[in-house]
């Protein structure tokens, strides 16, 4: 079949007046009338009385004690929502549920499976989900087959909440819109259950919910961590979507103020979202404003209590509750924000029509969009084979495409095995547990023409035996791009998150691509590869390279349980006496992909369990960040006993900080981290003792500068520079025991970060290239500044050093080739040649201590920066005043910057005023070359 070429405005356009035309007909209100769509077995009986319902299923009010919607005074708690869960499981023949995963903190995450009594039966319940699973496979599905299933079979929708613990409404609308679809005995209902299983997931952060905050419990923004999976709540949810495909996916929300969103989105959308897709999104949009009611649209007169579309949240990063959906699953991804100043009743009960009206265009769409489905994939294939791209488009009326996707063909990648093999063999897994085909290649093969990563190109390149090939033709070929792609390609300047997230790019290990039709000898990947590879003499070894994030999680486990360790400061092989390769220990090496080779007699340095301090003094948030993303990365994963310091410990020089041998200093708001100079000298005492002090991004660094620590300085950034969590070519100094197992060349991920210059009294062990092998991806404006400049640097003080990341290392535990320079870092060896530096305050250290502290105006996010043409730079200044008298202006080359502090580093959505600002200056008409937020 040959790839769909239908533009998504055009599929918008044609069928925009039809979807108006069935919400007018179908009534899309909480309770609505008409017949099933379609299916193969008989509709359910009915009633044409809206209100009647099975007396036998309890109303919410009958368990919880008041109703939900209309009428609520107060939110549910985890609790409530278990507990009413399993009343209607208990009452309803049509309800089966189950938990999906635990969380951080141990508290289960219930869902719900609803349709009608025949559907979820078992038996029934696998064979649909069997038949939608085979939707996504035309190699093994006929037309014929698929059609079948589309007339005979339910679609599935997900009905999410929740996913940031504050936003609770969305998960009270889900339990009413459980209770609607168990008991209800009108036609609407059955519309609805005779055409859907329909899954709800009520809270997906119930640590989150108990504490009315965001963040799980280590702190992480779940609303990101989608590709990466590293939190266990995103992992357990991801394997529930494996088991039940949805076809329409709602991740409900709060934001600020008393408005609404639903989509058609805001842009970008990511180039590889099929255009079936967007086109149902866009048309359920449609049904959501006929269902929607209260105040309508908002428009000048109308403010509160009313929704808008186009505006804020886009479709572009892979780590939302839409784009993954809609990527890497097919669906329509719908995320829904209410705003959190509404009562409580208005919140959940608008909440409650989107998700209703959702259910009833789904139920009344379901053969045309199980045939769409199945279209996706077909096409996805035939894309694959030919090596094609998805073009770059816009939704927004008023946009059009300013970056193109460039004329590429790409038919296969390569993971080649030369470095970081067991960061390679996760990104392999993290692929197969999307459903992606994987091959390791068995005989080396060339590729006659090859782009390798960070912009360059090769020719006759040798793919080795043990290579992973990932061809294209294959039905997972848009999520491939999606997360494997070398750049994204926005289509417009607008940054509601980062603008790249390669995942070989993260990870930093060693990819091609090409658009060659190439048909290597290799086997399907069915496991994860590693442990013993042979046997050996039981007076020696097992070794392994210490060159990766997931050789450095193995090593720190080994040293939690007492193995013996020694590393060659060489090579970075580490040697395990054979002796202690248990089978446990056997088997923790192969599920981290690490290869354990036979070897002689162990040698090398000894390897010691750091006894690491976590800093949480002034500046520090302990909640988000970097602070939490160490407590997940360093103490779960990596089974380190942190331990807290606090800015009195260092400044009275407590046993809590003297008797640690590093100190972590996480990003953070202040620049001297409440230091006073008593507490500064104990800092640099206690590191010319041999200890280590580990500084990340802009509270990491500065605090060390302030006490003496550093001789870098920040680069004031051009008023141009917009660097929006991008990837960017480093040097690497292979002489730094912070850099063993780093390539000469590498690539870290800078979003916003300080700029520090050069240092001139220690190793500068990452630098940015100052000729043409200078590079980035994503989108970046004056990137050009940073040629140069250090990323990373070691400063020696006695027998110790501080080691600073002008970046987080730690960004959301996916930036692999950070975590391995951390992990180098925490297990720097003792007094290395050429490490020892008199202590004391170098000159050129206290001059750096003396100079001018820079403005923190991102916070541990970035600010926003609204680009104009320089003449309109007058009317964007009078309509920001209107929101803060804090904003920075600027002008370069016939541009204006306006630049507002964003000291708390906020999301776009969580900050007060951002989305409403974008908004004026849109009503306004002002011309917006670029967003940052």
């Amino acid at each position: 079949m040959a790839p769909s070429t239908r533009p998504f405005r055009m599929v918008t356009a044609r069928r925009l007046a039809r979807a108006a035309t069935i919400a007018l007909l179908l009534g899309m209100v909480p309770l609505l009338g008409g017949t099933s769509a379609a299916s193969a077995a008989p509709p359910s009986r009915c009633s044409d009385d809206p209100t009647a319902r099975l007396g036998t299923v309890p109303a919410p009010e009958n368990v919880l004690g008041f109703p939900l919607g209309a009428g609520q005074e107060r939110v549910v708690t985890n609790d409530e929502v278990r507990a009413y869960l399993g009343a209607v499981d208990r009452a309803s023949n049509r309800v089966v549920t189950g938990v999906m995963t635990t969380s951080v903190l141990g508290q289960p995450l219930p869902y719900a499976v609803v349709s009608n009594e025949r559907h979820v039966r078992p038996a029934a319940l696998r064979e649909i989900a069997d038949d939608v699973r085979d939707l996504r496979d035309p190699r093994r599905t006929s037309a014929r087959t698929a059609a079948r299933t589309a007339k005979d079979s339910p679609a599935i929708v997900w009905v999410t909440a929740n996913v940031h613990g504050g936003e609770k409404s969305g998960a009270d609308a889900a339990l009413k819109t459980l209770y609607e679809l168990a008991a209800g005995l009108s036609c609407a209902v059955a519309q609805r259950n005779d055409n859907l299983v329909t899954i709800i997931v009520p809270t997906q952060n119930p640590d989150g919910r108990d504490a009315t905050r965001r963040q799980n419990e280590f702190g992480f923004d779940l609303n990101r961590d989608w590709f990466a999976r590293t939190q266990q709540e995103t992992d357990g949810k991801l394997e529930l979507l494996r088991r039940y495909p949805p076809q329409v996916f709602i991740d409900a929300h709060e934001m600020g103020g008393r408005q609404y969103f639903f989509p058609p989105n805001a842009d970008p959308i990511h180039h590889e979202i099929a255009g079936e897709a967007v086109d149902w999104i866009n048309r359920i949009g449609e049904a959501n404003k006929s269902g929607f009611g209260f105040n309508g649209a908002c428009d000048e007169t109308v403010t509160t209590e009313c929704y808008f579309n186009y505006d804020t949240y886009d479709m572009f990063f892979m780590g939302y509750g839409d784009t993954v959906p809609t990527t890497g699953f097919g669906a329509a991804g719908m995320t829904y924000e209410k705003g959190s100043a509404s009562a409580v009743a208005d919140r959940v009960q608008q909440q409650f029509h989107t998700q209703w009206s959702t259910l009833g265009w789904a139920a009344a769409n379901k053969r045309e969009v199980l045939d769409g489905y199945f279209d996706i994939w077909t096409d996805a294939l035939a894309q694959g084979r030919a090596g094609t791209l998805e073009p770059n488009e816009v939704v927004q009326p008023t946009n059009e495409v300013q970056f193109p996707v460039p004329d590429l063909t790409i038919r296969s990648y390569f993971l080649l095995p030369d470095r970081q093999l067991a960061d390679v063999r996760q990104l392999v897994e993290r692929l197969r547990r999307m459903d992606v085909e994987v091959y390791e290649v068995q005989k080396a093969t060339r590729v006659p023409t090859a782009r390798v990563f960070g912009g360059r190109s090769a020719t006759n390149v040798t793919v080795p035996k043990g290579a992973y090939w990932i061809p294209m033709d294959q039905p997972q070929k848009h999520w491939i791009q999606a997360v494997m792609g070398e750049d994204p390609y926005v289509p417009f300047p607008y940054f509601y998150d980062v603008s790249s997230w390669s995942n070989p790019l993260l990870m930093g290990i060693n990819t091609i691509y090409t658009g060659d039709t190439v048909r290597p000898r290799a086997d399907l990947v069915r496991k994860v590869s590693g442990g013993r590879t042979g046997a050996a003499w039981p007076w020696g070894s097992y070794t392994y390279p210490l060159d990766s994030a997931a050789a450095a999680e193995f090593t720190f486990n080994l040293l939690g349980r007492g193995v013996p360790l020694v590393r060659d400061l060489t090579t970075s092989t580490v040697a395990i006496p054979a002796a202690k390769v248990s089978r446990a220990v056997d088997g923790l090496a192969e599920s981290l992909g690490v290869s354990l080779t036979p070897g002689g007699r162990p040698s090398g340095t000894r390897l010691d369990l750091p006894d690491v301090g976590l800093f949480q003094g002034t500046g520090i948030s302990t909640t988000s960040g970097s602070h939490g993303e160490a407590r997940y990365v360093l103490g779960k994963r990596w089974g380190l006993d942190l331990k807290p310091v606090t800015t009195a410990d260092i400044n009275d020089n407590t046993e809590a900080f003297t008797g640690r041998t590093v100190l972590l200093v996480p990003d953070g708001s202040s620049a001297t981290g409440g230091l006073t100079a008593a507490g500064q000298a104990n800092l640099r005492d206690w590191i010319g003792q041999g200890h280590t002090y580990l500084g990340l991004r802009n509270e990491g660094t500065r605090v060390a500068r302030a006490a003496g620590l550093t001789s870098t300085t920040e680069k004031t950034k051009p008023a141009d520079y917009l660097v929006i969590g991008s990837h960017l070519r480093v040097d690497v100094d292979q002489d730094s025991p912070v850099a063993l197992g780093r390539p000469a060349e590498d690539f870290e991920f800078n979003n916003s970060d300080p700029i520090l210059t050069p240092s001139t009294t220690g190793t500068n062990v990452l630098t940015y290239p100052t000729g043409d092998t200078f590079w980035a991806n994503g989108f970046t404006v004056g990137a050009e500044t940073l040629k140069g400049t250090a990323a990373v640097v070691d400063e020696p003080t006695g027998a110790g050093r501080a080691v600073l990341f002008a970046f987080n290392p730690l960004f959301r535990a996916y930036n692999e080739n950070g975590l391995h320079l951390v992990a180098n870092a925490l297990l720097y060896p003792t007094n290395p040649p050429g490490a020892r530096r008199t202590p004391g305050t170098d000159p050129a250290r206290a001059s750096a201590a003396a100079s001018p502290v820079t403005l923190d105006l991102g916070g541990g996010w970035r600010p926003i920066t609204i680009q104009v043409a320089a003449g309109d730079l007058p009317r964007t200044r009078a309509i920001v005043e209107r929101f803060t008298t804090d904003a920075r202006t600027s002008a370069k080359n016939g541009s204006a910057y306006v630049v507002i502090p964003n000291p708390q580093g906020l999301q776009a959505d969580e900050h007060p005023f951002a989305r409403d600002l974008v908004r004026a200056l849109r009503e306004a008409r002002v011309p917006l070359q670029s967003v940052v937020s």
